[in-house]
């Protein structure tokens, strides 16, 4: 039986479907965030002794933990993911689409800007393997590969919008509550067994959680129920996120929570969907201002650009800053922190350069399928499970040559097998 505090209100949905200004600075300040922290994460530098080091400068500061609370973004990233997820898939139905053309616009939405990364990858760490290293090397494409575990889990959460939209509509708050204890459950078995490899479920369980909360804040029921009980289910989400640390159950390290998710990335997004509608008027009231606006399309139109290309772009700079005397201190060190804001603004001045010739695979409209073609839901699964298997491994295992040849491959497929086919004719 469907709960009538969240059925839909069609004024609301398409209010917020339109165009809600908050969600797109929202989205793309959680994806600038992402970025810096990332390129602070890989500290490359030259050694008293001269050797080049290669090291993650901000995991072993003190303060770290904690900053991971605030800088560990991506459960909102998720959950904004959502709110757009049920507002396309909707938009889709109403013009007649299926759950195969959803799955298949959003497999090419994310396959087609990464290829040229997977071939940027293959070319370039084969072609070096020769040259350098090979434990600096891997060192340098362990950290460029990092952005790729996002590819895996948001594919995975797209394959699932049709059935767990449906859910929604039907039982929203038992949908919630199954995916909240498959998560605790998992969780559960994982630690206790000390078998990391179970958490994997959890790619599946805490990321469609979060996933829901955008079905909601879409729904308009984050405003329905008021700014009080907003505020007092962030307030609950984090009294219980700290009871857990506190207690031990879990750590405050937010990026130890993350591959694979735990439980307090749920409780987490919970805490920043009520943040965002909390601060949402006056985020609103800041995009009627122009420069907001500009920033924000400046970044939003290629933020899958930015995103994939960031670790990348970090390497070119901090390689060139290595053929310049004293211009790359050892990593964590007083100059290596002085030197990090010149790095970052040349990092995304070379990814907006970039982004003027590999933007156009993230923004080039999906083409729709014509009357007389078709993309079966089989194929529209296979291309998907094409999209996440070489992002997985790579999340697992790390990035090598090998496995980026394997991306081009994949990734390739994946869109080619989607393309709409004539249906025969009787």
């Amino acid at each position: 039986m469907s709960n009538p505090t969240v059925e839909v209100p069609p004024s609301t949905t398409a209010a917020l479907a339109k165009r809600d200004l908050a969600v797109d600075f929202a989205r793309v300040v959680s994806v600038v965030v992402v970025v810096m922290t990332h390129m602070l994460m890989v500290g490359v530098g030259i050694g008293s002794d001269g050797n080049i080091i290669v090291s993650e400068p901000l995991t072993p500061q003190p303060w770290f933990p904690v900053a991971t609370l605030f800088l560990q973004i991506m459960p909102l990233f998720f959950i904004l993911g959502g709110f757009s997820s049920l507002t396309s898939w909707r938009s889709l139905q109403r013009r007649g689409g299926t759950a195969a053309d959803y799955i298949r616009n959003r497999v090419i939405r994310l396959a087609r800007p990464a290829i040229p990364v997977f071939i940027f990858f293959a070319v370039a760490i084969n072609v070096t393997a020769a040259f350098v290293d090979p434990t600096f090397l891997n060192g340098v494409v362990t950290g460029i590969g990092t952005p790729l575990w996002f590819v895996a889990a948001y594919i995975l959460c797209q394959l699932f919008v049709p059935l767990m939209a449906r859910l929604h509509e039907a039982a929203p708050w038992r949908t919630l509550a199954a995916l909240a204890a498959g998560a605790v459950l998992v969780d559960a078995l994982r630690y206790s067994l000390n078998q990391e490899w179970i958490g994997l479920a959890n790619l599946f369980f805490v990321w469609l959680f979060v996933s829901q909360l955008g079905f909601l804040y879409a729904d308009g029921f984050f405003f329905r129920i008021g700014r009080a009980r907003v505020a007092a289910i962030g307030a609950a989400a984090a009294a219980v996120l700290s009871a857990i640390i506190i207690s031990g159950l879990y750590v405050a390290d937010m990026l130890h929570n993350l591959n694979p998710p735990t439980v307090p990335l749920m409780l987490l997004g919970v805490i920043q969907i009520s943040v965002l509608v909390l601060i949402h008027p006056a985020l609103t009231k800041l995009m009627q201002r122009k420069p907001a606006r500009v920033f924000t399309f400046l970044f939003g139109t290629r933020l899958m650009t930015i995103y994939l290309w960031h670790m990348t772009c970090l390497i070119l700079v901090t390689g060139v800053t290595l053929l310049i005397p004293d211009a790359a201190p050892a990593p964590a060190t007083e100059g290596w922190w002085l030197s990090r804001p010149f790095v970052l603004i040349a990092t995304f001045i070379l990814v907006f350069i970039l982004s003027k010739y590999v933007a156009r695979f993230e923004n080039d409209p999906v083409v729709p399928r014509k009357a007389g073609e078709d993309v079966s839901l089989l194929n529209a699964v296979i291309s998907a499970a094409l999209v996440f298997a070489p992002a997985f491994y790579v999340m697992r295992n790390g990035l090598d040559g090998y496995v980026a040849v394997a991306g081009v491959i994949a990734f390739t497929a994946a869109v080619l097998l989607v393309i709409p086919r004539k249906l025969p004719t009787a």
